[in-house]
């Protein structure tokens, strides 16, 4: 049970962390995406050196773990589903609140107008990236190497306009539309899309591990 909370509250955290990421893009929207881009990697980063626990992250390892593992991914959904939460409850609370809110509805307006098998295959190339980012931070020899894949892997996967989960917790509740059927599930979809994204790369790598013995 004590473990459990562990996984729980680092979960609410990561959450908080992508929030404060999404605020500092949704300041730079539209006029400077790229550098919105580039300074949303601090969520990430932060989450990675003081070890937090974020849904699309951890959603990379899962031929690693025991089946049970699954179960401890949905926990963590639902801590990002909170951080992410209490991030945007904050910033409503700011005098910059209907700037922030406005700029988020217009990234949910593009959210909710699209099909749900685009969300999945987006969610899909996110975590692509998003693999590409927290194992190059985990596996790289090189310290600044490990700092290289981070940044980089979050700036492309948002200027490439795909969709990541905890992300999107966030806009939609910037927006005033988290807790609505439609975002729940777009947001699930979203997050079935990341799962499978995560296993792309490290599924093949396995692959040809075994083909090689």
């Amino acid at each position: 049970m004590k473990k459990t909370l562990s996984v729980f509250l680092k979960a609410i955290l990561a959450g908080f962390c992508i929030g404060l990421g999404g605020v500092v893009f949704l300041g730079l929207m539209p006029t400077n995406k790229p550098l919105g881009a580039f300074l949303f990697a601090i969520g990430l980063f932060t989450i990675c050196t003081h070890g937090f626990n974020l849904f699309t992250g951890k959603a990379c390892y899962i031929l690693d773990n025991k089946p049970s593992y699954l179960g401890t991914l949905v926990v963590i959904w639902v801590g990002n589903i909170i951080g992410a939460f209490c991030m945007a409850a904050l910033m409503h609370c700011t005098r910059v609140s209907a700037a922030y809110t406005e700029a988020a509805q217009t990234l949910v307006a593009a959210k909710n107008g699209d099909s749900l098998g685009s969300l999945f295959v987006l969610g899909m190339l996110c975590n692509v990236l998003i693999y590409i980012a927290v194992d190059g931070y985990k596996s790289n020899p090189h310290e600044i190497g490990k700092y290289i894949a981070l940044i980089f892997g979050v700036a492309v996967f948002i200027l490439a306009g795909t969709e990541h989960s905890v992300a999107d917790m966030f806009y939609y509740a910037a927006a005033g539309e988290l807790f609505t059927g439609n975002a729940i599930l777009r947001l699930v979809i979203i997050s079935l899309g990341n799962v499978v994204g995560g296993l792309i790369l490290p599924g093949i790598k396995l692959l040809a591990k075994k083909c090689e013995a």
